[in-house]
């Protein structure tokens, strides 16, 4: 009897373990899909701030370039950028860059630029520079990022893109340089990526989803 019990308890607990095994592997990969849906979903809010979904027809998540080019995203490996289309034709690549000089750390933003080279919009994702100074580069704590709209790689010329601090055309903060001085940089920096591959980021889009530029 005792054997019995003991070979039953056994068989109890080995199906409690498999049962929870099972509810903790369903329960990861809905929290793993939440997670991802959340990403894209903030993805998506970000680059439709750049671009409305009402001046493209193309699905931007799908519609990717790889970009390695430590010019533009630091050490970061690879990094995507989304090619908005019309009926087809491309209207405007948005990339990401990264300044890896802000006063604190890294400053991870997307630049929206149109096939004609002209800036669509600007947008800081994420960063660690000092609340009340370097945060201004955020569009919720000051209008400054929206400076960028419009211009291009020679609007204004190359002595134009630094702070006016450096002899340039953007404001600085007030107690702050360094940060807004790393986010012109990273903004021409992206201009001079898409000038150099034009091309290549506004290629047909191929039968694969996402296509690559080797450095």
């Amino acid at each position: 009897m005792l054997g019995q019990s003991i070979k039953q308890n056994a068989i109890g607990l080995s199906l409690f373990a498999i049962v929870t095994a099972g509810i903790i592997a369903v329960t990861q990969t809905l929290t793993a899909e939440r997670i991802q849906d959340n990403i894209d979903a903030a993805k998506s809010k970000a680059l439709f701030e750049i671009l409305p979904e009402d001046t493209h027809d193309n699905v931007l998540l799908n519609d990717t370039v790889i970009i390695t080019d430590p010019a533009l995203i630091a050490d970061e490996g690879e990094v995507e950028a989304f090619v908005a289309r019309k009926d087809g034709e491309p209207l405007a690549v948005i990339l990401p860059t990264i300044a890896p000089d802000g006063y604190t750390g890294k400053i991870y933003s997307i630049v929206g630029i149109f096939s004609d080279g002209r800036i669509a919009g600007v947008r800081v994702l994420q960063h660690r520079e000092t609340p009340g100074l370097g945060d201004k580069v955020e569009l919720k704590k000051s209008s400054w990022i929206l400076n960028f709209n419009g211009k291009s790689l020679d609007n204004p010329s190359s002595q134009g893109w630094q702070v006016k601090k450096d002899g340039g055309e953007f404001d600085q903060f007030t107690g702050a340089t360094i940060t807004p001085r790393a986010v012109v940089k990273s903004v021409h920096a992206a201009l001079e990526y898409f000038n150099e591959n034009r091309d290549t980021l506004l290629a047909e889009k191929s039968d694969t989803a996402t296509a690559e530029i080797t450095d």
